[in-house]
């Protein structure tokens, strides 16, 4: 069809705003929203005037064919293109090309209200870095919100959010939320879909700024097809997005209930089998019990190395504590523990050879024997494991230079 090319040549005739900066800039990234982007905007538009605060409308259009672009220009919009594909890439286009000091984004469906706007400015100068809507404290509108999404998806993510960092956001993924030029800048997003939200909240956590959230409602979109979000899919990403960024939930905590699991369980069966009730836990559990502390292992170290790694790549803060403690994990200290470690491994599996030296190298009743076989087989590949890891430790460590010289 031709009429979306003439639609597009109209948004780029449009006559072009001040390039004065503003106090707010509003950015809605659109994509083939035409029933519902005018009054989106025109909303946003009333709610500046009548609050006094200068600003603007941006839409970050995605490739809309459905002549989003030259409905929001004739209602006051300024139109700019965003060619690469995704939620987070067409914020991250619209706020590159805000001019506003403080930016208040939101969907361009209807399902936000924009005359709220300047209760989230409010917080913003006194001194908010990043101020979320709650749709929960300020209402649901029925049919807003799918059930799922309200009384399991959100309120799951939105718990687990404030488990892993420690934030008293009670609205994790509201799309309705305002921050600081100066704050996003700091924040350096890189994700470029759905996650792009919840980094958002993550590294504003992380990194030490002021987060507040103010009541706003959600209304039935005024969409007449089915929304961009898909709940289970987005789902997951914003979840596995958490636990990424949550080394200490993802892999210390499960370690160390591995580790001590493995070896409670395990020390209970060295002497002989243990009896609980009717059932008898023998040689075969403490196989699986070693199993644990060798997986626990594993997860301990892979935090300790995500941890620095994402200080080092400045995706969080340093954390005085850890850097206190982690001074004393150097090359050496892993390399003595590890050699530790694969002489306690050499020494069990030695008893095991001379218990089997007493049979004559002959049948074992392997009851007996894998009580040494199988501790002394963990501490060699424990040990193992460590000196590996520490050599990939100080490779981190290597100092490295950007420069030339």
């Amino acid at each position: 069809m031709p009429r979306p090319a003439v639609l597009l040549r109209a948004v780029s005739a449009a006559p072009s705003q001040s390039a004065e900066p503003v106090e707010l800039t509003v950015v809605m990234p659109c994509l083939n929203e035409s029933l519902t982007i005018a009054g989106c905007v025109r909303e946003a538009l009333a709610a500046l005037a009548a609050s006094g605060i200068s600003g603007e409308v941006l839409i970050a259009d995605n490739g809309s064919t459905d002549g989003s672009q030259v409905i929001a220009a004739e209602a006051g919009a300024r139109v700019v293109p965003v060619t690469a594909k995704g939620y987070g890439n067409a914020l991250r286009g619209g706020i590159a090309a805000a001019r506003g000091r403080f930016i208040l984004m939101g969907d361009a469906d209807g399902s936000y209200d924009f005359g709220h706007l300047p209760r989230f400015v409010e917080r913003l100068r006194a001194g908010a870095d990043l101020v979320m809507g709650n749709r929960f404290r300020g209402g649901i509108h029925p049919g807003a919100m799918p059930w799922k999404n309200r009384h399991l998806g959100n309120p799951v993510l939105s718990f687990l959010g404030r488990l892993f960092f420690r934030t008293g956001i009670g609205d994790f993924h509201c799309g309705l939320r305002g921050f600081s030029a100066a704050a996003y800048r700091k924040m350096d997003l890189r994700t470029t879909g759905m996650e792009f939200a919840s980094e958002m909240v993550i590294k504003a956590v992380l990194f030490g700024l002021r987060v507040e959230e103010v009541p706003t409602v959600l209304r039935k979109d005024g969409r007449d097809r089915p929304p961009h979000l898909r709940p289970w899919r987005d789902g997951w990403r914003h979840l596995r997005f958490m636990l990424l960024f949550s080394p200490r939930w993802l892999f210390w905590y499960p370690g160390m209930f591995l580790i001590a699991a493995g070896t409670l369980l395990g020390g209970a069966l060295l002497p002989g089998p243990l009896a609980l009730g009717h059932i008898a836990l023998d040689v075969h559990t403490l196989l699986f019990a070693a199993v644990a502390v060798l997986t626990g292992f594993q997860a301990v170290f892979f935090a300790v190395l995500s941890k620095y790694f994402a200080i080092r790549a400045g995706l969080q803060l340093p954390a005085a504590r850890f850097e206190s403690w982690f001074r004393h994990v150097t090359l050496e200290s892993g390399l003595l523990l590890g050699l530790g470690l694969v002489l306690a491994g050499v020494i069990l599996w030695s008893g095991a050879f001379w218990i089997w030296g007493g049979h004559g190298f002959g049948p074992l009743q392997p009851a007996q024997t894998l009580r040494w076989v199988i501790p002394g087989a963990l501490c060699l590949v424990l040990g193992s494991q460590m000196i590996l890891t520490s050599f990939f430790l100080g490779v981190l460590r290597l100092d490295t230079r950007s420069d030339s010289a």
